[in-house]
């Protein structure tokens, strides 16, 4: 267990959860394409970092949850008829990503505490989206993913103290949460999971 935590420095907003209500099918597109890009980001790491094992066997494991949460997602999709579309940025992923230091030790890092973040905020994003919804299995479905998003974010923070001195990460992550605060703050809301 990690002895540091993410903790977010502003929830999202309520219109955020309005916007996402009132077009959940364009939501579901976005969730599918960010659970297949979590898994290829998983894999990713692997491939970057293949001799550090505690590593591989952790990002192996989400990976495949990750997929698996894209197969969930995709059924829900076709159960309503939303055929997948065209690849998109993620503006929010993307300017996160541009923070990431360079420098061996410091890019792997700020993998881990970039990750850690943008799982944090899926979590608190996914239990917003539960705690509103009609729809049961929907809800179930949604708080079952939150618990998961939180399950990752640990992961992503275990590994950093594994691999660096805890107080380096502690200093690292609370930049991280700063980043990830302002960059929020000034993209659109959309009906999208970031």
């Amino acid at each position: 267990m990690s002895r540091l935590s993410v903790t977010l420095l502003n929830p999202s907003s309520e219109d955020w959860v309005n916007r996402v209500k009132q077009d959940f099918d364009e939501f579901l597109l976005d969730h599918a394409a960010n659970e297949r890009k979590a898994s290829s980001m998983a894999m990713s790491l692997v491939t970057h970092y293949p001799d550090r094992q505690v590593l591989v066997t952790a990002m192996v494991d989400l990976a495949l949850e990750e997929l698996n949460h894209f197969r969930q997602v995709l059924r829900l999709m076709q159960a309503r008829n939303i055929v997948m579309g065209a690849d998109e940025k993620d503006p929010y992923v993307n300017q996160l990503r541009g923070h990431v230091r360079q420098g061996s030790d410091e890019y792997f890092m700020d993998r881990l505490l970039c990750a850690a973040v943008i799982e944090a905020r899926g979590e608190e994003r996914f239990t917003l989206i539960a705690n509103r919804l009609e729809d049961e299995d929907l809800k179930t479905f949604y708080e079952r993913l939150a618990r998961s998003e939180k399950s990752h974010h640990e992961v992503f923070l275990r590994l950093a103290e594994h691999y660096f001195d805890e107080q380096d990460v502690s200093r690292r992550l609370a930049d991280w949460l700063k980043l990830e605060d302002e960059i929020l703050e000034n993209l659109p809301l959309r009906p999208r999971l970031h």
